[in-house]
């Protein structure tokens, strides 16, 4: 692929966003929340110039479905041509299952 790719979130990943926005501000620390969703926005941008950047999916092992990890976070995109779209934005531990929530 050359040159720059697009970047998109599928609704999955604003909704994984959002969730985490949520949950920091129920603890009281809405600033933090905030921060991490900025921190994985901008960690997404590497991946517009440099798609193959994240492994692949070890649950899936296709080439196309990619993950690049920010710790707590696993931020899984999907390459297309000229295109990269974020499906979702997961805490490290938890596994993924063959949907994806519909959006792999």
């Amino acid at each position: 692929m050359g040159g720059q790719s697009r970047i998109e979130f599928a609704q999955s990943a604003l909704d994984d966003l959002l969730d985490i926005e949520r949950w920091h501000a129920l603890q009281d620390v809405p600033d933090v929340g905030r921060r991490l969703v900025a921190s994985v926005i901008d960690h997404v941008e590497q991946i517009a110039a440099f798609p193959d950047s994240g492994r692949v999916v070890p649950e899936f092992e296709t080439p196309l479905l990619r993950e690049l990890e920010l710790p707590p976070f696993r931020i899984v995109y999907r390459r297309g041509d000229g295109v990269v779209t974020v499906v979702r934005v997961w805490r490290s531990e938890r596994l993924m299952g063959p949907g994806l929530g519909g959006n792999a």
